[in-house]
Formats: structure tokens, sequence, C-alpha cells
């Protein structure tokens, strides 16, 4: 059974199509990264799945119970933090956390130690006796979060988990994330394509209403121009002599300039992805130029990223 599973959702807002039969599974074990555009549909695709919209057409289940005809069924085994985090803000995350686990089902000693759990898992201790509205907005997602881990679901659907935080919080986050993947399908809507490289298994880039891609990381890094290019930074100035036999080897389909005034390396684009590093090695010490610098490219998700959606 797949723990996640929609068939050909949609949703209309008058004549809008915001989602656009859109068909995917995610298993246990899978962290998907959900990338798009503003307006592409990832937060009405996230809210059709939770249940707070209903849809136009298609369906929607989680852990085998559909979201529509077994909504509370479904709920139970979802841990949702929607965008903004909204909380009630004049509790604090202490009594707001309480009050979750009341809503989840936990009663006396079993609250309180659920309670504790999520607030151990996310690190929000120094704030439990806060009022939310007087958090940061980091801390104000760290709470959000703690009440989608609160009851230990099976599926999580985080939109934009690290939204607001500071680079220390958004590891401790990813680090949480990758503890909790083998034992869950987590779906993470996000804009930040490093997060994807960080955490996700899979990659769906959505544009328009529509899947677009729906792959690895590493195989959306492979679609980039940069992926398996050389990057070789020269001890002192890089002959031009030197630059335009590069450009000459085989499986080399051009050299670039790294574009910074700092940097005088240069970019050896391979064609296909095609492993250069070798080459590019030999040539330099058959001109007995000294290499600073030689690393090889993953490829770029942001240009991938732009190619995909531009072109939708």
């Amino acid at each position: 059974m797949h723990l996640i599973e929609i068939e050909g959702l949609s949703k209309h807002f008058g004549p809008i199509e915001a989602v656009r039969g859109i068909s995917f599974t995610v298993d246990r074990g899978e962290v998907v990264g959900f990338l798009g555009p503003n307006g592409a549909g990832k937060s009405t695709t996230m809210k059709m799945l939770a249940g707070f919209l209903t849809p136009s057409g298609g369906r929607a289940s989680i852990c085998g119970h559909d979201v529509v005809a077994d909504g509370l069924a479904a709920r139970r085994c979802l841990g949702y933090l929607p965008e903004g985090a909204p909380a009630y803000p004049d509790m604090t995350a202490a009594s707001f956390l309480a009050f979750i686990a009341q809503i989840r089902g936990f009663r006396g000693a079993a609250a309180q130690e659920a309670v504790d759990r999520a607030v151990e898992r996310v690190e929000i201790a120094a704030v439990l006796q806060q009022p939310i509205e007087t958090l940061s907005k980091g801390f104000k997602r760290r709470v959000g979060l703690a009440q989608a881990l609160l009851h230990d679901p099976e599926v999580l659907i985080l939109d934009e988990p690290t939204d607001g935080l500071d680079p220390n919080q958004k590891h401790q986050v990813r680090k949480l994330i990758d503890s909790m993947a083998a034992t869950k399908a987590i779906i993470i809507s996000t804009h930040i394509l490093e997060e994807v490289d960080a955490v996700c298994t899979r990659a769906m880039v959505i544009a328009n209403g529509r899947v677009l891609v729906d792959g690895t990381p590493a195989a959306l890094e492979a679609r980039s121009p940069y992926h398996h290019a050389v990057y070789v930074r020269a001890e002192g100035k890089l002959p031009n002599a030197v630059v335009s036999e590069l450009a000459t080897l085989p499986q080399v389909k051009r050299v670039e300039a790294a574009g910074r005034a700092d940097d005088q390396g240069v970019y050896v684009m391979p064609v296909g992805g095609a492993d250069v590093a070798a080459a590019v090695r030999g040539l330099l010490a058959a001109r007995g130029v000294g290499i600073a610098e030689l690393r090889i490219e993953r490829g770029r998700l942001d240009g991938v990223f732009r190619d995909i959606t531009l072109a939708a």
C-alpha cells in the first residue's frame, strides 16, 4: 500500500484551474521535494491532501483512507505543517501543544509525554512559556512543526518547513527530517533548492497545476549543462592558448569563464555529461600549467528549475 496516493487530482476556483489532473504516489522511506514557482499549485495540492480543500475531481488517499470519504481516518495518519504555521497567537507554545495533544486523543501522562517528545525533537523548550505571537518567525515555524510531529504520524506534509529559520535552525530541521525519513512518507514544499539536495530522495517540479518532472535529485542535476563540468583554476593566469586547446578536447562542448572579476577559473563544459576531468588534467600537465583548484560540478538545480518551469 502506498502511504500517499493521488490520482487525477484537480481543483478549480471558478474559471481558474489551480491543479490539473495530478497523479503520483509516495511510499514509506521517501522524502519528496515539491517544487514550483508561486501559483504553481503546490499549496493547493497539499491542502487537498490534508483535507482543508475539497478536490474538484480525482481522488487522494493517506494510508489507504480516502481524504474525502474517510477524512477523519486519513488525518489521524497525517502531520501537516501549513504555509505560515498558523496557531492561536495568544496561547503559549506549551498550552498550544497541550491543546493539540488533546485534539489528537492523548490524555493525562500520555499527552505530556507526546508534547515533551515533540518539544525535544524541534528544540523549543526555551520558548514554551511565551505567547506564540511574541515568538520570532523561526520559532513560530518550529512550534508549527512540533504540532505536526506530536502524534508521530506515518505521513508528513510540510509546506516550507524551514521558512524563516536561520542557517543553524535549518540544519537542525533537515537533520530531524532525515532521521524520520526511513519510517514515514514525507512531502516537502520548498523554494530552497539546496533543501532538495540535502533531504529529498525525489523531486517533483510542478507548474500551471501539472507535474512536469518527477525523479531523483541526481536525475534533475543530470539535466543541467553543468553536470560533470570541470571547474579549473590555474596557479597563475591560464594562458589563452591553453583555454583554446581545452575547447578542442574530445567530448568538450565549450569552455566558459567563471564570470566573476575575482575568479580566473574556467568551466570546461562536457557533451552529454561526459567525464572529461582526466583529459583536462592531462592537457594542463602537458602544457606545464600548475593547478590551484579543480573540481567536478554535479549540476545546477536552479538552472534546471528555470528551464523546466519557463518552458511550461
